[in-house]
């Protein structure tokens, strides 16, 4: 059996061609999601972008979007004055709508309100709202954009994972498709800046993203153990290490990151070393770090938006490995990021065994192959390319 050459998430970017920011706009968003960042996950290039403004001079609308390209579809519609008053382009985006509405969660469009025209239009509930992100130059209306855009394309590859097709068919499958991505906030509070930084970017959470958070005991129900309720929360969120002065030289700090690592969820370090730390903790390495100027606290947007990037990297690995696990005949452990020596602590009593380790591309160094052979010569490392490719898969 071989695994399907279909991807799992295809993202249309679609504007009227009057509206001349339209074109930078979507090729920020090829440029985000074509990247490297996603390429280890998604196979090729990365996420499949594609455009849809140029007019066929037959139709004098876009080609029309084949719903059927990807396991799902992402449309995001770019409405200005320019296609509100465009009444060939509007039929087009209607007809559109009607065709993802008939396609379940598995395909949903992205209004983004530009200006006032979707306003008025009366769907501004479903809009994200460039319009109304006063205050930011187009830089950082594109990246939030990006940042609330990979937030929704979460949710779109969640549903898809579960299995869901159909809201109107299934209110359970829409309550979960709804369901906000948890994020718990690691940090110590023995230096002057780990709580108040967690503080911060909790807030931007609540008033920015929306995202569900957890914050440390304010959040512990009582009558419930704190170490129990910690380490419930650390397995089944999407972690920020606010990597402070004192974070190393914290019990529950090293041991949440070391929870984090051992059930392999979505973990960023927000790096805010003001002075030193006396011993870096070794766990914080091998994920994704973002420096942050402790005093200014002035780029927890890229922190979050980092994150989501995780997150949406995570649910693309796990499609992936739902699809192939369908045909696996060796005993394998996937992992969602390049294995280091705490992963042998998921193998447990298996490392001693004929095992495979499988991750994402491209394949380690030979220098930490070799490290891991000195110390589980029972393991095997294998990119999933390399994987896929020994075990006769076509990608």
């Amino acid at each position: 059996m071989s695994v399907s050459t279909r991807p799992f998430l295809v993202v249309y970017v679609a504007w009227h061609p009057a509206f001349d920011e339209g074109a930078v706009i979507a090729r920020r968003l090829y440029d985000h999601y074509r990247r490297q960042l996603y390429e280890n996950v998604a196979g090729g290039a990365g996420l499949s972008v594609l455009y849809r403004s140029v007019p066929d001079p037959s139709t004098l609308v876009p080609a029309a979007i084949d719903l059927e390209e990807g396991e799902t579809a992402a449309i995001i519609v770019l409405f200005d004055d320019h296609l509100a008053a465009d009444a060939a382009y509007l039929e087009w985006v209607k007809d559109l709508a009607a065709r993802t509405d008939g396609a379940g969660l598995r395909a949903r469009i992205f209004p983004v309100a530009i200006d006032g025209a979707l306003v008025r239009a009366g769907v501004v509930e479903q809009a994200l709202r460039w319009d109304r992100w006063e205050g930011l130059d187009t830089e950082q209306r594109l990246h939030r954009l990006t940042s609330d855009l990979t937030y929704q394309f979460c949710r779109m590859l969640r549903s898809y994972l579960e299995q869901l097709r159909r809201p109107d068919e299934d209110e359970e499958a829409l309550d979960k498709y709804l369901r906000k991505v948890q994020i718990f906030l690691s940090h110590s509070k023995h230096d002057d800046d780990g709580e108040r930084i967690a503080q911060h970017i909790r807030q931007m959470l609540v008033d920015d993203g929306g995202l569900a958070s957890f914050f440390d005991i304010k959040d512990i129900p009582p009558g419930i153990p704190f170490d129990r309720v910690i380490l419930h929360h650390v397995k089944v969120s999407a972690v920020v290490a606010i990597y402070t002065d004192s974070y190393s030289s914290r019990e529950w700090c090293r041991r949440e990151i070391i929870e984090a690592k051992r059930w392999s969820v979505p973990l960023v370090v927000a790096n805010c070393i003001s002075d030193s730390d006396e011993r870096g903790f070794p766990y914080l390495g091998n994920v994704p770090v973002v420096r942050m100027d402790p005093a200014k606290v002035d780029r927890v947007g890229q922190v979050i938006a980092r994150l989501l990037d995780e997150v949406l990297k995570d649910f693309l690995w796990r499609c992936k490995v739902k699809v192939v696990s369908a045909w696996l005949t060796e005993n394998v452990t996937f992992l969602p990021r390049p294995p280091e020596l705490i992963s042998l602590a998921i193998l447990g009593e298996r490392r001693g065994e004929n095992t495979t380790l499988v991750y994402p591309d491209p394949p380690l160094g030979s220098e930490e192959q070799r490290l891991f052979e000195t110390i589980a010569p029972g393991v095997r490392l294998r990119s999933m390319t390399e994987w896929t490719a020994q075990s006769g898969a076509l990608e």
